[in-house]
């Protein structure tokens, strides 16, 4: 469903140009039926029965944001240019579970409510710090496009000032998750280890990528950052955040088989 609706956004809004702004009513309803499936299948395989979550199930919960993100803010502002992207994106997240299962989470923790909700904020955060990625880098490939004088492919896409908007205010809500994420993650850690904080590699690149991201929104508060400066920062606290835990676990489950 997915892969059919990327294929009519790229049909109608790319490559003849439609030149309708906003989602028709029948085109939001049909979004939402592969998005609830989506999410139903994501509940079912992590929460349901038993924890299971590694880097598989972490990239499909960042496309369900994804898409879920998307669609709430073409309310506002008019996107399909964009869901003609980040759904095919999606349509390759869903199944990976299925071929990369992970291991299931066998410890106490694991039905602690305190745990499973730090895992939903985490999953929360990065999520939102996908799209922040995908925006940046959109942004720059359109500046460039712009300086090149090629508007083929930027005549799809919201303007340059919207996508500005759109990546500060993702970023600024995932820093307010992975926020929380931080502060759950050391009260269950006090919990579970008797100890705040475990100085572990996790721990390490989470805290640099909250630094970065930080510092980030400081810099465009005090500094009005944007364009490529922008881009770096979001692309090396992205970096960071992933090494805290989608690359271990794929290091752990595909490389070395282990959970």
């Amino acid at each position: 469903m997915y892969v059919g609706l990327a294929w009519h956004f790229w049909n109608t809004r790319w490559r003849r140009r439609d030149a309708r702004k906003g989602l028709q009513a029948w085109e939001r309803a049909a979004i939402l039926l592969p998005l609830a499936l989506h999410g139903w299948l994501l509940y079912e395989g992590v929460f349901a029965k038993e924890l299971r979550f590694g880097f598989a199930q972490a990239l499909s919960v960042m496309m369900f944001l994804g898409v879920a993100f998307y669609w709430i803010e073409s309310l506002f502002y008019s996107l399909e240019g964009m869901l003609a992207l980040v759904l095919p994106l999606a349509a390759v997240a869903v199944p990976l579970p299925a071929v990369f299962p992970g291991l299931a989470s066998s410890g106490a923790y694991a039905q602690a409510p305190a745990f499973r909700l730090h895992l939903a904020l985490a999953m929360i955060a990065y999520g939102l710090f996908v799209i922040a990625l995908l925006h940046a880098t959109l942004m720059a490939v359109v500046e460039r496009r712009l300086h090149q004088r090629e508007s083929s492919f930027v005549g799809n896409l919201p303007p340059l000032l919207t996508l500005e908007q759109l990546l500060f205010r993702v970023i600024g809500a995932a820093f307010v998750f992975l926020t929380l994420t931080l502060i759950t993650g050391i009260a269950f850690s006090e919990t579970l280890f008797g100890r705040a904080m475990r100085a572990d590699h996790k721990t390490v690149f989470a805290l640099l990528s909250w630094l970065i991201f930080g510092l980030l929104l400081a810099g465009r508060w005090l500094y009005g950052w944007r364009g490529r400066t922008a881009l770096r920062w979001t692309l090396s606290g992205f970096v960071m955040l992933l090494l805290a835990y989608v690359g271990s676990r794929f290091v752990l489950e595909v490389v070395l088989h282990r959970g």
